[in-house]
């Protein structure tokens, strides 16, 4: 990404400190790849969450505090006492046959936390292990891994990547939603698989795809206790997905250079840290980034309320198919008008018109 970009990124941002894009961000906007919207407020750090609440749309999902010092206990636990409960489970899950555990914590580099020396860091490691299976260590604690999502360098940490004798390496994924009689919230389950997916995608562009295996190790607390249990996960689905929507996305320098030169989405926090800009003003800056909604949004976006309702009356709002059904029919009206023949189909509207006719004709028989 070149300096003009950045900067035009962090002027953006304002004075907010960057938020961090993590693999549920890069998921997120994978899943909606024709979001500019997204993929700028993402590319430029800007807290959605904030955002959102200060125009009047406050996302309402999320992980709360308790969840968040939930997952963080149960993951020290696992990896408690030199990682002998992490080490069990994957000998039964990956026929590991290590009686003793070599093992490198990557989260700094001699109190070091920068990104970069981070990153640096963990590359050296995990090349040299793949160039060395006989040197490699076991386990590599919080990894550092980089991703490029659209021109944009993304920084991505793993809970853990685990080293196998045979010299492949497994993406570990701890969550601290609960396995209750063999059975796991399925999509809790699917979001874990998803962002699991970005990091297997981000290990194999560094060593490559033959080094790291194709199951990704989930780690979850067994019934209602907090004993943890390993099971293997599939995310070769969601790697071809994965990789094939990373294509489509154009890439950050041309979706900022689209828009305003001074367009910026500061708050301008006072010295309480309140927002002192009028939310009108910010609601105008938004406008000049086109959104794509749909109502997956409501579940994945922070934004996704105040879309929906700047949405109100469009196709677009009932979902990607009915977007794809209707292309060209931009609102609800005019789906109606060219449904009973008040409105006249233009070129690129023929093809909608005559289905919505035709349905119109169908639910017309029916309700006679």
């Amino acid at each position: 990404m070149d300096n003009d970009t950045q900067d035009r990124l962090r002027r953006i941002r304002g004075a907010g400190a960057a938020k961090r894009h993590n693999a549920r961000t890069v998921a997120a906007l994978t899943g909606n790849p024709g979001c500019t919207r997204r993929a700028v407020l993402d590319a430029a750090g800007v807290d959605k969450d904030a955002l959102a609440r200060h125009v009047g749309f406050p996302a309402k999902f999320g992980q709360s505090q308790f969840a968040i010092t939930r997952g963080n206990a149960f993951e020290a636990q696992v990896k408690a006492n030199g990682y002998a409960e992490l080490l069990r489970l994957l000998r039964e899950t990956l026929g590991l046959e290590i009686r003793e555990v070599g093992s490198t914590d990557l989260g700094d580099v001699g109190g070091n936390t920068g990104q970069e020396v981070r990153h640096a860091r963990s590359r050296q490691k995990l090349t040299s292990a793949a160039a060395d299976p006989n040197a490699a260590a076991t386990f590599y604690d919080h990894p550092l891994l980089r991703l490029d999502v659209g021109g944009n360098d993304v920084y991505l940490e793993p809970d853990l990547v685990a080293f196998h004798h045979q010299g492949v390496f497994h993406a570990v994924e701890i969550k601290s939603f609960a396995v209750i009689d063999d059975q796991a919230d399925g999509r809790k389950v699917a979001a874990a698989a998803t962002q699991s997916a970005v990091y297997v995608l981000a290990l194999r562009r560094l060593l490559g795809d033959d080094k790291v295996a194709d199951e990704v190790v989930l780690v979850c607390p067994k019934d209602f206790s907090n004993q943890p249990v390993a099971t293997k996960v599939d995310v070769r689905k969601q790697l071809i997905v994965l990789n094939h929507q990373l294509s489509r996305l154009t890439r950050i320098e041309s979706l900022v250079a689209a828009l305003p030169p001074n367009l910026t989405l500061d708050l301008a926090p006072d010295d309480d840290g309140k927002p002192s800009r009028p939310a009108a003003d910010v609601i105008t800056a938004l406008g000049e980034i086109e959104p794509r909604y749909a109502p997956d949004c409501l579940a994945k976006c922070e934004m996704s309320f105040f879309c929906r309702h700047e949405a109100t009356g469009c196709t677009a709002a009932l979902g990607l198919s009915v977007r794809e059904e209707l292309g060209g029919v931009e609102t609800v009206a005019e789906a109606l008008g060219l449904a009973d023949g008040t409105l006249v189909a233009s070129d690129d509207q023929a093809e909608a018109a005559a289905m919505l006719r035709t349905t119109a004709k169908i639910f017309g028989s029916v309700a006679a």
